[in-house]
């Protein structure tokens, strides 16, 4: 007969297998310093090269223009969109205008989510811009910084060039989302609250998940919904995740006195309910939430199906607390990295559509229901 194939001794077996789970659970613990790791540039910002900018002339330089911007009907509104962030990193701290899957990643999930509630409010105008990577948003490294601030540099030509060239004197809405909000509200400071004739054109500012000091914002809080010239702005956790909000607040950057970004220190943020249409403390059942959707794949400026009573909310602390999603179409999908986005639909689209359209009345006139 054969020999018998030798077993390997029991401590050998039993060794292997504990040393199989100590790697297991080491990876677990350590899963999101991996995942940062494998996004970081690993080259300083003071000598890193940037991707080519854009040049705001060309349709190339937008993901989304009207298709008749100079002939727009009376009482027209515009909307000037900022993305959120849709490049990962790990090339570049920047990313190029032309980036495939942050394109794609566009056109799939932020704009029919976020952009989609204004389709209906006015004629949107979005910029490609050289955003800063994910990663630079889950790092307080001083490259990270610089390459936020670089951001801003195209954000501020991009609506420089809407005013001076596409806005032809029409009242227009400001929306940024996380980044994107980030980079509007300096938008507002420098080139919107300072110049009378622009603040007069402005019917209200929404920065979506984004967080803004409430000691000095660069226009007054939104105060009721039949109010303009005024400033939305909220960072949203749901009831769960509610017990990491202070740490979010620690590790937020916000603009300085001189352009700079800096910690928060103790300050408190600006939180709107959009369930309300006010910035307020008081709380909003369910039942008010008109609808929210998930539009993820849907066709450009398709109307999603609402599901309505979907959360409840409250600003504590200057954090919008929510109720979890009774519909499990609200849930968190795809990679690590995309799981670090802005989530995939929107909780708040019909109220936020429905709040847009009452301001755009307050100011103009229009009907609150009406097309542009």
């Amino acid at each position: 007969m054969p020999d018998r194939v030798k077993r390997p001794p029991l401590w050998l077996t039993l060794a292997i297998l504990g040393l199989i789970l100590v790697l297991g659970l080491a990876t677990g613990v350590f899963w999101d310093d991996l995942q940062r790791t494998a996004l970081d540039p690993k080259i300083p910002f003071q000598t890193y090269h940037p991707p080519k900018a854009p040049d705001y002339a060309s349709e190339s330089a937008w993901y989304l223009l009207p298709t008749d911007p100079v002939h727009a009907p009376a009482g027209a509104v515009d909307v000037f969109f900022l993305s959120p962030t849709t490049y990962d990193g790990g090339e570049q701290w920047n990313a190029p205008i032309d980036d495939r899957r942050g394109d794609k990643l566009f056109r799939r999930v932020m704009a029919p989510n976020y952009a989609g509630p204004f389709v209906r409010v006015g004629r949107l105008y979005a910029p490609r811009y050289r955003q800063a990577s994910l990663y630079s948003e889950l790092t307080l490294r001083e490259d990270a910084q610089e390459a936020r601030r670089f951001a801003y540099g195209d954000v501020a030509e991009a609506f420089r060039f809407y005013l001076q060239r596409q806005n032809q004197g029409r009242p227009f809405i400001l929306v940024g989302v996380e980044q994107g909000g980030l980079l509007a509200d300096r938008l507002l400071a420098e080139q919107v609250a300072p110049d009378p004739a622009v603040r007069a054109r402005l019917v209200a500012a929404y920065l979506i998940r984004t967080i803004i000091p409430a000691d000095n914002p660069p226009i007054p809080p939104c105060a009721m919904r039949a109010e303009a010239h005024c400033l939305a702005a909220w960072m949203t956790l749901r009831a769960d995740e509610f017990p990491r909000a202070q740490t979010l607040l620690d590790r937020a950057l916000v603009w300085g006195p001189h352009g700079e970004l800096v910690g928060l220190n103790g300050r408190k943020t600006l939180c709107f309910n959009p369930l309300l249409g006010a910035t307020t403390d008081a709380p909003a059942s369910a039942r008010l939430n008109l609808g929210s959707a998930n539009a993820t794949g849907l066709e450009w400026d398709a109307r999603p199906a609402f599901l309505p009573r979907q959360v409840s909310a409250q600003c504590v602390d200057g954090v919008l607390r929510i109720s979890a999603p009774k519909s499990g179409a609200f849930s968190r999908q795809g990679s690590w990295a995309d799981r670090k986005k802005v989530p995939g639909y929107n909780l708040f689209y019909a109220d936020v559509e429905a709040d847009a359209l009452a301001r755009v009345a307050a100011l103009t006139g229009r009907a609150a229901g009406a097309q542009p």
